[in-house]
């Protein structure tokens, strides 16, 4: 077992290179530096970002751990990411560059009205003030058990120190800085799925040929499913993850503030290509890890967790010595930062442009405006938190996905309105619409949990978004006019 002085000692030298990336990164920063990274990022470096951006520490404890009881399904998801990593490429960038946007629901202005802008900018915080409380929640559990419980830390500070450690090096910098500390980043949460890959087979006296073979003879290795009611099913997910991906990386303010940083369209569209493949393999290579790990314990004859998310860290820090055990902390840390740095600084640009209406380019004197909304955030992330921590219910973190169906469904039938139609929207109601539509789909995602008799053993799964953004779009259409002339189709 390592010693808990050691692995704070790993958690302090990882924080303290953070900081000097963050300290090299942010001198003479300006406001565009921190809204749009004075539109000079390096498109892959801002792929390679993207990966730790899109993982954090609910992939990296959760996904392995699943394998054994959900097998491979999870890459028909991912498949489906691919598809609308494309459809963000060729039809949301092109649309975003055009119109110069740094909050990408200011589309929602210039397309439907102002109180259409706020209520998008409302439902992207929600659903990621959720999301990453949810994926800080999971990390941050792994930490206190591990390490913070050697040292009598209560985890209300154990959580306090995590977000006031990220705050320290996001505050100034922004996007500029999080170009550069995400890749950095990735690269350690990647190392550590590597290695410990390669530590089992170093145990288990296999090669990489003979993991392959193991693998393939693995009991749980199954990918595609074919029954039509079970979450399960190909086509529920593969559709649904495409949607997900176009939702939560093309309408969703944190994924692309960082693509507008590049310094062109061309170069955003190939980092989003490029990371479309990237996501693939690298998912692949986690529920690989699931596998090995699963395996591993079969032959070593080591009881499972009872909790599939303590899978992975029980097995680093207890079985395959000390350099696995330090690779896992340091690719744990990484998902941990990950999972909540650029949320801070997209919140407070969203929050900045659509709800205050400033602009990036106005007077230095909103800087400490800047500043406090950004400190804010990072105040109301930890109340999120400490609201998971409070239900002591793990498995709300395995819904994450299940409410991003219901807070980005709006998202999808507003921009899917404004893409699609010609057509003029009334704006004063679209909040009504949104909430109503949310609201609907809460109590259908309910009604499936509970498996309400009249769906007839249908589960609802990833496809909630699709139903969500169609509920919104058909609202929106029915209630909406011809556009009168001078009105310009955005």
């Amino acid at each position: 077992m390592l010693s808990p002085y050691l692995i704070l000692s790993c958690i302090a030298l990882y924080f303290v290179m953070l900081l000097l990336i963050a300290y090299f990164t942010s001198r003479n920063a300006s406001n565009n530096a921190y809204f749009t990274g004075n539109k000079a990022s390096i498109w892959y470096l801002v792929a390679f970002g993207m990966i730790g951006d899109s993982l954090s520490g609910l992939t990296y404890l959760s996904v392995p751990g699943s394998v054994e009881k959900a097998q491979f399904n999870y890459l028909q998801i991912v498949l489906g990411y691919v598809v609308g990593y494309w459809a963000i490429s060729y039809v949301l960038l092109p649309l975003y560059y055009r119109l110069n946007l740094t909050s990408i629901y200011a589309y929602l202005e210039e397309r439907i009205g102002k109180v259409s802008q706020v209520t998008g900018s409302f439902f992207f915080i929600l659903s990621r003030l959720i999301g990453a409380g949810g994926r800080l929640f999971l990390a941050a559990i792994v930490l206190q058990k591990f390490v913070f419980d050697a040292f009598n830390i209560p985890f209300p500070v154990t959580v306090f120190i995590i977000i006031a450690l990220i705050l320290v090096y996001t505050l100034k910098g922004g996007i500029k800085t999080l170009v550069w500390t995400d890749a950095f980043q990735s690269f350690f949460l990647l190392m550590g799925v590597i290695c410990t890959i390669l530590f089992i087979g170093k145990s288990l006296h296999l090669s990489v040929g003979d993991m392959y073979h193991k693998i393939v003879d693995y009991q749980n290795n199954q990918i595609f499913f074919w029954d039509w009611k079970p979450k399960n099913f190909f086509f529920k997910q593969f559709i649904g993850g495409a949607f997900i991906a176009i939702c939560m990386t093309g309408l969703d303010q944190n994924m692309m503030q960082k693509n507008l940083s590049c310094r062109s369209l061309g170069e955003a569209q190939k980092n989003i290509n490029m990371f479309s493949i990237i996501v693939l393999v690298v998912n692949l290579f986690f529920l690989v890890l699931g596998a090995l790990l699963y395996i591993y314990i079969a032959e070593m004859h080591i009881p499972a967790p009872e909790i599939a998310d303590e899978l992975f860290p029980t097995l680093a820090f207890g079985h395959l010595g000390m350099a696995a055990g330090l690779i896992f902390v340091i690719g744990l840390t990484a998902a941990t930062f990950n999972s909540a740095d650029s949320v801070l600084t997209t919140l407070t640009t969203s929050f900045y442009i659509d709800f205050l209406h400033k602009s990036q380019d106005e007077a230095e004197q909103n800087r400490r405006l800047r500043l406090s909304i950004h400190a804010g955030f990072a105040a109301i992330l930890y109340i999120v938190v400490m609201l998971f921590s409070l239900s002591r219910d793990q498995s709300l973190v395995f819904t994450v996905l299940d409410i991003a169906g219901i807070t980005y469904g709006p998202l999808l039938g507003l921009f899917t309105f404004g893409i699609l139609t010609n057509r003029k929207a009334n704006d004063t109601i679209v909040p009504i619409i949104c909430i109503f539509s949310a609201l609907l789909c809460t109590g259908l995602y309910w009604a499936s949990k509970q498996k309400a008799a009249w769906l007839g053993g249908y589960v609802i799964g990833a496809e909630l978004l699709i139903i969500n953004g169609f509920i919104t779009f058909f609202i929106l259409l029915l209630t909406s006019k011809k556009s009168d002339y001078g009105i310009r189709r955005v």
